[in-house]
């Protein structure tokens, strides 16, 4: 017999979710801030390297094992560059070109592209013709934001909104290649591995292209780093796997929608963001493509219509 969910914790799973979704959201706003003083790739590293110490206290803390297998860390540099250094960069440089509130609309399509990339990548995920509808419906809502001038000339806006989508879809490889690679390893372990992982390479990186990183910054700055890092990196991951473990994987896409309110409410309240009209059928689009690929949507939908009339 199953038991029930307890209303307590469908209400906490509901707050905890919508915690994440301000704090993920909230990286845009933060990200836009830290923009004003950084290049983006200096940003990147200041992100991950400040989320290693706060997650390092959640391993040690929880008593977990951090593993010595050189495969198991070289596993997590793969990972920290397909779920850290690579979008992170790509999302950041995106904003120097356009709005907070539009990258986070273009970042939605993660959920949509990653269903479609496991599809054809992991054999215990099939690729259906739900799948495809919604990747469909997300790239539709793209072209939509984008428009048909920005698709023919490739002018700096447009390839800022062509970059959000690479981080889109470097997110969904990292899925897959923690699904092959990781599953074995604690969630939280597989959290600060790729935060180190990222950290080993962006930092030469950085220095080669931004120079050593300073911290003599404006306190506004150092505010929106301190926010990025430990709130919507470190917190974030723990967040995420508090959900996971209470709610399941299911309910987490729900956070992928949730987000692109919080960013679009942050940019337009203190930055002064205003997007075009073009974006918000756009948007609807990705919208309908998360619903699609989902599946619970159209279920809820077909209950009802099954049930008999009162």
């Amino acid at each position: 017999m199953t038991r029930p969910v307890s209303p307590t914790l469908q209400v906490t799973s509901g707050a905890m979710l919508v915690a994440l979704a301000m704090v993920w959201g909230g990286s845009f706003f933060f990200a836009e801030i830290a923009l004003r003083e950084l290049p983006p790739l200096t940003i990147t590293l200041h992100r991950v390297f400040w989320a290693v110490p706060v997650l390092l206290a959640a391993v040690l803390g929880n008593g977990i094992e951090i593993p010595r297998s050189a495969r198991v860390w070289l596993a997590y540099l793969v990972m920290g560059a397909l779920n850290n250094a690579i979008p992170f960069s790509l999302i950041f440089w995106g904003q120097t070109h356009i709005e907070s509130g539009l990258a986070s609309i273009l970042n939605a399509t993660t959920a949509v592209f990653g269903a479609v990339v496991a599809g054809l990548l992991l054999a215990d995920e099939p690729l259906t013709a739900r799948k495809i509808a919604g990747a469909g419906l997300g790239v539709l809502g793209v072209a939509v934001i984008m428009g048909r001038d920005a698709l023919m000339t490739l002018d700096p806006r447009s390839l800022s909104q062509l970059a959000v989508i690479g981080a889109a879809l470097s997110y969904s490889l990292a899925s897959v290649w923690a699904k092959r690679m990781l599953s074995g390893q604690p969630p939280i372990m597989n959290a600060l591995g790729m935060l180190v992982g990222s950290t080993v390479l962006m930092l030469p990186v950085v220095v080669a292209v931004d120079g050593p990183p300073a911290l003599a910054l404006q306190t506004t700055t150092l505010g929106a780093l301190v926010a990025l890092s430990v709130m919507s990196t470190a917190l974030a991951y723990l967040l995420y796997f508090a959900i996971l473990a209470r709610a399941g994987a299911a309910n987490l896409l729900l956070v992928t929608l949730l987000i692109p309110p919080f960013a679009i409410g942050l940019g337009a309240a203190f930055l002064g963001e205003r997007l075009g009209a073009e974006v918000w059928p756009g948007a609807l689009c990705i919208a309908l493509g998360l619903a699609v690929t989902d599946g619970r949507p159209l279920r809820w939908l077909t209950a009802m219509g099954g049930r008999a009339p009162q």
